[in-house]
């Protein structure tokens, strides 16, 4: 399990990203790169990293379901996720 306080730090740039994800679009196509290194680091999705929305774990990460793989493997156990069986033959 994360801390709490890695999980608060993802969040925020993930709010910082969408709130200036239009100005960046608009100073790449205009090629405004002094303009674009004014803007805050954490504006950069290349900072954003994938984190278990359960646990906060950075690795092993699904992107089709937004958890990593131990939880992912302890919810299709509980037949939390639908549609999932184990596999058996």
């Amino acid at each position: 399990m994360a801390k709490e306080s890695v999980k608060a730090r993802e969040r925020k740039r993930a709010k910082l990203v969408a709130k200036y994800a239009e100005k960046r679009a608009k100073l790449k196509k205009e090629g405004d790169y002094q303009a674009l290194d004014a803007l805050p680091r954490n504006a950069s999705p290349v900072r954003l990293h994938n984190r278990c929305k359960l646990t906060g774990r950075p690795k092993g990460y699904m992107r089709k379901f937004g958890i990593c793989r131990v939880a992912f493997r302890e919810m299709a156990s509980e037949g939390k996720i639908p549609g999932l069986t184990k596999a058996s033959w």
